[in-house]
């Protein structure tokens, strides 16, 4: 964050009132100029008087928004930092959050001239706020701003603390529903952060309820739920998601437009290959339109049985099951084992002698509350046979401390 260091007796303000009033009149002449100036000066200094910091904050922008192609960087730079601190003179958190609105009004007027200082400039003022709220709005602008700007790599670390800003700024549903779609959007159409545009993508849509006073909001939700589905049937290395369990997505049930997609999710965390073959086949044109590749889907249902078959309470799964599932050969079975491995779908081994895989551990294709009653029975039974290896041990020991208090009697 810049810092404003004073180098002479004149309030930094000032200066840069007379500094940016003085270049943007410099074409007119000194007769027109100097009048000119010395009004600027003149209001600035009854601002700063009076604590008009509103007023003083636009008469700044007005002519720093006049030089901006005028001056270097590190003179716009330190010009803005000077604005910005005005915030902390806010007689209140409604004043303070006013001033930010017109700073980032001027600040992302023109995204694509220099983006990066600009993005910079915003951060900077991010730093000079304490209304939290007023912190969350600048992040928004400056979500924006580096989209359009095209300056996306200097703002996507800041995605990693997300959940910490969260807490800090105590924002409400909207805000957040609104704050995940644009980060989404942003993570995107870059192939190393797919899996994290999902992930915000889901987030976006799990704020939708599905309460009647909703309904309308969540209409427009519709797109957005539809690319999630999308997204989780092309990536090659997503094997579980909650998306059935969103009334957002649930939506698309019944909608004449979408039905089919809402199907297809349900056969990728449903059903098994066939099911899938069946959609394809009545529906390859739809599946093509979305940019569905049939190669890639079979791969993926494929793996996506093998999860389904593992689920028998046994643990094992003969290789003809495995072979009918997948509508492959008797070679290919292992093939298809190594890869469910190599995808971390399965924990398991084979059993060539018998022609079994044995299973210690697969993934849920989806986790709702039938998963977590699972997980709370096992927990349920680790945590008795905890107590009663405690209590065996506990016992033994009481049996042993008997024994030697009483050959310490026979001794004496």
């Amino acid at each position: 964050m810049a810092t404003v260091v004073p180098t002479s007796d004149e309030d930094p303000v000032l200066a840069v009132v007379r500094f940016t009033s003085e270049l943007s009149w410099a074409d007119a002449g000194p007769e027109v100029a100097e009048p000119q100036v010395t009004r600027l000066c003149m209001e600035a200094q009854e601002c700063l008087v009076i604590g008009g910091w509103l007023d003083l904050v636009s008469l700044m922008l007005t002519s720093a928004d006049l030089i901006i192609q005028r001056v270097a960087e590190k003179d716009l730079e330190c010009i803005y930092t000077v604005i910005c601190s005005l915030v902390s003179r806010a007689s209140s958190p409604d004043e303070a959050l006013e001033m930010a609105k017109l700073i980032t009004s001027k600040i992302i007027q023109h995204p694509n001239d220099k983006p990066a200082l600009r993005l910079k400039l915003l951060f900077n003022l991010y730093n000079l706020l304490e209304n939290p709220y007023s912190k969350f709005f600048v992040y928004m602008k400056a979500l924006d701003l580096a989209a359009s700007g095209k300056v996306t790599e200097s703002i996507i670390q800041s995605f990693k603390k997300i959940d910490c800003f969260l807490e800090e700024w105590n924002i409400g549903i909207v805000d957040q529903r609104n704050l995940f779609l644009s980060i989404s959007n942003i993570l995107k159409d870059n192939k190393s952060t797919a899996k994290d545009s999902f992930t915000f993508l889901t987030r976006y849509l799990a704020t939708f309820s599905g309460d009647d006073e909703e309904s309308y909001t969540m209409n427009d939700a519709k797109e957005e739920a539809v690319r999630a589905i999308i997204e989780f049937v092309k990536s090659p290395d997503m094997f579980q998601c909650d998306l059935l369990d969103m009334p957002a997505v649930g939506q698309l049930e019944n909608d004449e437009k979408y039905t089919l997609i809402y199907q297809l999710l349900k056969i990728f965390l449903t059903h098994r290959l066939d099911a899938y073959l069946d959609f394809q086949s009545a529906n390859s044109a739809l599946l093509k339109s979305y940019g569905l590749v049939n190669e890639d889907c079979v791969t993926k249902m494929r793996l996506m049985s093998l999860i389904d078959l593992s689920s028998n309470a046994s643990g094992e799964i003969p290789y003809s099951h495995i072979k009918d599932a997948l509508q492959i050969t008797d070679d290919e079975v292992e093939y298809w084992v190594v890869k469910a491995i190599t995808s971390k779908v399965l924990n398991c081994k084979m059993d060539q002698l018998n022609q079994l895989v044995i299973v210690s551990r697969r993934t849920e294709r989806v986790f709702g509350p039938a998963q977590w009653q699972a997980l709370r029975s096992k927990l349920g039974i680790w945590r008795d046979n905890i107590a009663g290896a405690i209590n065996t041990i506990q016992s033994k020991k009481i049996s042993e401390d008997g024994i030697q208090a009483s050959q310490a009697m026979t001794i004496r």
